[in-house]
């Protein structure tokens, strides 16, 4: 439309300047060549576009939309095409909604959901869907999903670890329904759940319960074991005695007792050796001073 305004301006401008240049006013000429310059600019400049990074843009030239779409950057176009621009960045879609449990209890759900549209399928979007394609499309069957799998679960369970299988699940089934649109997820974050009260505290004590319960099992394991221990320790202990008193005999003990009287009998410093009595008597050394 701009274009098509710029260029009966362009006209009316010059016929202007030309009836002035036939009455030599100067003034008027004048005039009306600056608005001839102007206005060929700007039906010059309605021959291309400037789509910005992480758009895609989409030509619609009298409700002909074409099947090629404008990438980021500068492209020319028909000057009386319409240029539709979609952000193909990834954005966030923030929900916040009352969903029920596989109990039946009513679960209040933050959640957010990262997605992105592809840069190809711009122009089928805006041919079925049009601009608004987030709340036509992606809104609804977002909080569709969600219900769906909130329903297959315990309210417990989007209070423990399994709210990532459950987050998992939201992005699995969600992008069946939205990538044949053309719809990209990346990820669907929740950001808070919060329960019925009396649900929570009572989900809280059966979490205290099982971790008392593991510290129990934890620590009877590490008594077990100490015993355990001990138990083989000891063993070691009577074994070694029991192989230690076998091998101790009589004549070793006096065989050894001679040994220790012919070293102190040896060593310079000054004694007295008395033999035991009887002829099996071992000697028996009082010492003192050199």
């Amino acid at each position: 439309m701009l274009f098509i305004i710029a260029t009966l301006a362009a006209f009316i401008a010059a016929l202007v300047y030309f009836s002035a240049k036939k009455r030599f006013n100067k003034s008027e000429s004048t005039f009306a060549f600056i608005g001839l310059i102007v206005a060929a600019i700007i039906a010059v400049m309605q021959c291309w576009t400037i789509i910005p990074a992480g758009h895609v843009g989409v030509v619609d030239f009298l409700g002909n939309v074409s099947d090629n779409t404008l990438k980021p950057g500068v492209n020319l176009v028909n000057p009386m095409a319409n240029v539709v621009k979609f952000d193909a960045r990834t954005q966030e879609l923030k929900e916040t909604m009352n969903v029920p449990s596989k109990e039946g209890l009513t679960v209040t759900l933050e959640i957010s959901l990262l997605y992105s549209l592809s840069f190809d399928y711009a122009n089928r979007i805006y041919k079925t869907v049009g601009e608004n394609y987030v709340e036509t499309i992606l809104v609804p069957q977002f909080r569709s999903v969600v219900r769906g799998v909130t329903a297959n679960y315990d309210a417990k369970a989007l209070y423990t670890a399994e709210r990532e299988a459950l987050a998992n699940r939201i992005e699995q089934d969600l992008s069946k329904l939205v990538k044949s649109r053309g719809i990209t997820l990346e990820a669907a974050a929740l950001r808070q759940i919060t329960l019925p009260p009396g649900l929570t505290a009572s989900i809280e004590e059966k979490l205290k319960a099982d971790q008392e319960s593991q510290r129990m099992q934890f620590v009877l394991l590490k008594e077990s074991q100490e015993a355990e221990r001990k138990r083989i320790e000891a063993k070691g202990i009577a074994d070694f005695q029991d192989i230690v008193s076998k091998g101790i005999s009589e004549q070793l003990l006096k065989w050894k007792g001679i040994e220790a009287t012919e070293k102190l009998a040896a060593s310079a410093n000054s004694k007295v050796v008395i033999i035991g009595s009887g002829k099996e008597g071992l000697p028996v050394i009082l010492g003192g001073d050199k």
